[in-house]
Order: C-alpha cells, then structure tokens, then sequence
C-alpha cells in the first residue's frame, strides 16, 4: 500500500493517480460498451440493435452485483487501510471473493430459469425475442464472471493500484473489442458473438485480478484460509455496497421502463435510444471514473482524521467533474448527427430520433457529475443511508413519476426529457444532503 499517496502528495496529484487510471479504464469500457452496438449494427439489422438495447438492462444488473462487493467491499478496505487493519482486510477481500462467485452462480440459475418471462418483462417485440434470447442466454451462462470482474477492478483499486486495476478491465474490454468484429461479422453470429465476446472479455480480466492477488505484492487476499463469516466485516460491505448495488439495479429497472414505454411508440424509437444510450454513457463513465478514482482518498482521509485532505479532494473532484461534464455535453451536442451515423445512416428516422435523443440526454451531464461525486463521498465515510437516498432519488422517486408523467402529457418528448430531469433533480438533493452533514459534523468538531 502506497501511504506517501494518500497522506503526502498534493491533493491534486493523489487525485489524478488514482482516478486517471480508472479514468482511462472507464474509456476503453466505453469502447467496449460502444463496440457491440456498433459491430452489431453493422449487420444492418435494426432489430439485433434493438435486442442488445432491451438486453443491456440486465448485463448491468449482473454488473451491480458485483458493485455490492467493489464498492461496498471496496470502501471498506480503503478505510481500514486508514486505521491500519491489515488482517482484517485479508479477511474482507476473501469473503468479498467468495461470496462474489456465489451470487454470480444464483444469478445464472435465475436467468437460465426464468429466460422467458425476463425476455417479456425487458420489452421484446415479435421482431427483437429470438435476438434478445440468443444473448441473454450467454450473458447467463457468463453471469459469475461478470460479478466477479466488477467486484474486483474496484476492490484492487481500493488499495490503490489504480494502474492494476485499469489493466484488468483494459485486457478484457482489448479481447472483446478484437473478437467483436469476427464473431459478429466474420463467423456470422450477430448478437450470439457479442454475448460471447463480451463474456470471453470478463474471463481474461478475471485470470488477470487472480493472477494480481496470487503474484503481486499486496495486502488484499482470496485465501481460502482468510475467508470467514464475519457479522461486522459483512455489515460494513453491505451497509455501503447495497445502495450502490440499488442505484445500478435502479437505472437497469429505469432503462428497462424506458424501453417499455419506447417500445410502444416503436422498435425505430427503442434502436434509437439505444444508440443514444451508449453515448450518454461515455459522461457516465467518464464521471463514474473520476468519482470512483477519488474515493479510496476520500475514504482513507476520513477514517486518519485528516478532514483537510478530504475537503481538498471533495472540492477538487467537483471542478473536474463539471469540466468533464461540460466538454462531453458540448462535443456530442455538436456532432450529434455524425455520432448516430457511425452506427446506422438507414433507415432516416432512426438518425433524427438519434440526434434529439443524444441531444436531450446529454443536457445535464454538467452537473452529474457533482452527484457521483458526492455519492463517493457518502460511501467513503460509511454513510450508506445517503447514498441509498441519492440512488433512489435519481432512478426511482424522480424518475419513475417522470416518465410516467412525462409521457401522459407529452409523450415521446416527456419518456426523452425524463432522466435529465431527475438528474437535476437529484444532484439539488444530494448537495444539500452534504451541506447538511458537514454542517452536523463541523458542529461536534469533527471538520474544520
């Protein structure tokens, strides 16, 4: 564990070692992520399109799942790092292991299980079943290395090899990326070899983060003798890793209500979002990056006392986040047409759709970020319970009456403004959920 980081280096310079990695981790995620819509789309079937739009809900459930023990188990170990704990980390990071590929399996068995009565919930067509059938059930079978690959990346980066933790997702997102285009076009597999890739991807990073703990020097553990049933290493995982694990499981059951109602209008408009989707994820990931990079700091500061630090990383993180969120919004606003052509010129309505739909998401990536970051926050200082409101706010109390609303008095253009509203609306919450916490804590003397 590199000390001299969190307790020496200039706040910035700490910052941008832990975050640029996963930073640019995040980068070659959104490739990957981009990657298969866009070799899909290349078969000119705006239906496989569609499928993999319906179907991406539950490959983030999958990824939320793992978030319990990246985040939760992450977070943990950041602040025990601060108080010195180095045997219970072994402990944690076992259990975080094990328990990971536990959830996995039952998540495959529930899958594989209930296949149809999920392909009808998701939003399939007579047009999109068969396609949305053929990868949601590799996507299953694949289910314990998606889990595992997402719990991981974050725990390493807990400890913080950020570098380490961005080669594991770089060496997956690479192998998918390069299988991409011969399995989907070249073997002639469609949406059945970007399930294959993708999941072929989470298996090499998965050898890698294993390789990693066995190998390289490291306080963490997935020693079989470390691991152990321990009530108040599992409450602290879970305390900060549930909400999180609700707020990805929220926006899979937004996206899945998005594409129902979509799916009403049409599956030109559920393609469209799709496309539009896998834009707004680049500022998505990109502020998920920044906030995530700085919450081991964050988490570490808090739990040495060294309150300044934290401020400084706190304050730090929003500036960049707003930049962040600014330069994204102005680019893909701009070029928004080329962007949706990269994927499908034909048929026209889908490119306008596309441009509006960019456009309209995009609108207030300016200030998401503010609400990552102060998520991060939360979760670095054991608040769960915030956390949780904050999630719940964003993807259920604001935007499931959005849509709802939005789509009864002004409907295709009430389901598009929906999410940005409630993203408004939830980083106003989360900053004065803060305010009112720092104002709390300075009061007994805990912050200067």
């Amino acid at each position: 564990m590199n000390r001299e980081l969190f307790e020496e280096y200039p706040v910035p310079k700490a910052i941008g070692k832990l975050a640029l990695p996963t930073i640019l981790g995040m980068l070659v995620s959104i490739i990957y992520n981009m990657a298969d819509t866009f070799f899909v789309a290349q078969t000119q079937d705006q239906n496989q399109v569609a499928a993999v739009t319906l179907c991406l809900p539950i490959f983030m459930l999958l990824m939320s799942f793992g978030n319990i023990f990246a985040i939760g188990g992450g977070s943990y170990v950041s602040r025990l790092l601060g108080e010195r704990e180095l045997k219970k980390i072994k402990t944690t990071t076992s259990f975080s292991f094990y328990a990971c590929i536990g959830v996995g399996i039952l998540c495959t068995i529930i899958l594989i299980g209930f296949i149809e009565p999920i392909l009808k919930f998701i939003g399939t067509s007579s047009n999109t079943y068969n396609f949305s059938k053929s990868y949601l059930v590799i996507i299953a079978i694949g289910a314990p290395f998606v889990c595992l690959q997402t719990a991981f990346g974050g725990i390493i980066r807990a400890e913080g090899a950020s570098k380490q933790a961005m080669i594991g997702m770089m060496i997956g997102t690479i192998l998918n990326i390069v299988l991409d285009p011969i399995m989907i076009l070249n073997m002639g597999m469609g949406v059945k070899g970007a399930a294959l890739a993708t999941i072929i991807g989470n298996i090499a990073s998965c050898i890698y983060y294993i390789y990693y703990f066995l190998f390289k020097n490291t306080c963490l553990s997935i020693s079989i003798k470390e691991f152990a049933f321990k009530s108040d290493i599992i409450k602290n995982i879970l305390i900060i890793g549930i909400p999180v694990s609700l707020n990805t499981i929220l926006i899979s059951g937004a996206n899945i209500i998005l594409n129902n109602f979509a799916a009403s209008y049409s599956d030109t408009v559920v393609t469209a979002l799709g496309i539009s989707g896998r834009v707004n994820m680049i500022a998505i990931m990109l502020l998920l990056g920044l906030s995530q990079g700085s919450q081991p700091f964050i988490g570490y500061n808090f739990a040495a006392k060294n309150y300044t630090r934290m401020n400084q990383a706190i304050k730090f993180g929003m500036i960049c986040s707003i930049i962040i969120g600014t330069t994204t919004f102005l680019v893909t606003f701009i070029f928004s047409e080329s962007i949706v052509k990269m994927f499908l010129s034909e048929p026209p309505e889908v490119v306008e759709y596309g441009k509006y739909f960019i456009k309209a998401n995009m609108s207030a990536c300016t200030i998401l970020g503010v609400q990552f970051i102060l998520m991060s926050t939360f979760q670095a200082m054991g608040k769960g319970g915030s956390a949780l409101v904050v999630s719940l706010c964003r993807q259920g109390f604001a935007f499931v009456p959005a849509i709802i609303i939005g789509n009864i008095l002004f409907g295709l253009n009430g389901i598009v403004w929906a999410q940005p509203f409630a993203d408004i609306v939830s980083v106003f919450i989360a900053s004065i959920m803060y305010l009112i916490i720092h104002k709390k804590m300075k009061n007994k003397g805990e912050l200067i």
